[in-house]
């Protein structure tokens, strides 16, 4: 900083040819102004000015100082102006990782395009378990309830898991009345990324009731595969809500033991924590807080 200033210093003396309309410009004395002078030629080892008691002019070396040194401060003054319009304008790119759930991002994402036409969005699809500054993420979209303290979040809204089958594989293979009988179904499972294992089924058994040892039919690591093969007719999945609602409105799929199996969940978006989060941050944020699961229902 004390580098900045004495550019400062030294353009207004060359520009004035003056310590002390120098001065009067930058509100310090006639003497500071020399100091700096004189404390910047120090450091470079030349003379900058030819002073007189009637005149201050510039050296060869000093006519050559004052255009780098121009050049410099308005390379600041354009950094400034930039970082101000990035205030208040969101722009630039914003690296994102989302789960596995394009029909519910998706169309929210395409208007977010269309609304911040300056924003560059990279999209990370995946639903490992990212390290969202690690990793040098701008903000992540994932389930469950935020643990890591570096980060701030905020919920995009709940969701329910539950058993769904097509009509025809029901009439086919029988509809399930308690947890037991999945024993004799065909299940279509989801394999969770960052452990390996199958996501376990929301049963809710009596206290006495054993746990209930699902097959294995069929194990994929997507929500896309399991609907379709769920209105193929394949198997009994678990599935989000938002994902089956409309095929269960319109009658492709049904649901399975209802009073039997059901959890809630919810979706955050993750992003470092900071006082002041970037407008193109905040942009993103706002917008899917209104608009993810509002377009979903």
């Amino acid at each position: 900083m004390d580098s900045l200033n004495g550019f400062m210093v030294f353009v207004q003396v060359a520009e004035t040819r003056s310590f002390v309309a120098a001065g009067r410009l930058l509100g310090v004395s006639a003497s500071a102004v020399g100091k700096s002078v004189a404390r910047l030629e120090e450091k470079l080892g030349v003379r900058l000015f030819h002073r007189s008691t009637r005149s201050v002019t510039l050296t060869a070396e000093g006519t050559l100082f004052l255009e780098r040194s121009r050049r410099i401060l308005a390379e600041i003054e354009a950094a400034e102006q930039e970082l101000s319009q990035a205030s208040s304008a969101p722009r630039g790119r914003l690296r994102v990782s989302l789960p596995l759930v394009s029909s519910l991002v998706l169309p929210v994402l395409g208007e977010f395009m269309a609304t911040y036409p300056d924003i560059e969005l990279d999209l990370d699809f995946s639903d490992r378990l990212v390290d969202v500054i690690e990793e040098g993420f701008d903000a992540v979209v994932r389930t469950g309830n935020p643990s890591d303290s570096r980060l701030s979040a905020r919920r995009l809204g709940t969701f329910e898991l539950m058993l769904v089958a097509s009509p025809e594989y029901l009439k086919r293979c029988g509809t399930p009345e308690v947890p037991g009988d999945l024993r004799q179904h065909t299940c279509l499972h989801y394999r969770l990324p960052h452990s390996g294992k199958l996501e376990t089924w929301p049963l809710q058994l009596r206290a006495d009731e054993p746990e209930v040892q699902l097959p294995t039919s069929m194990i994929c690591n997507n929500i896309e595969t399991r609907v379709c093969f769920t209105r193929q007719g394949r198997g009994i999945a678990c599935l989000p809500d938002f994902s089956v609602n409309t095929y269960l409105a319109n009658g492709e799929l049904c649901r399975v033991l209802p009073m039997h199996a059901k959890r809630s969940n919810v979706f955050n978006i993750l992003w470092p924590a900071s006082k002041h989060p970037s407008p193109k941050v905040r942009a993103l944020v706002d917008f899917l807080s209104a608009r993810v699961f509002s377009n979903a229902v």
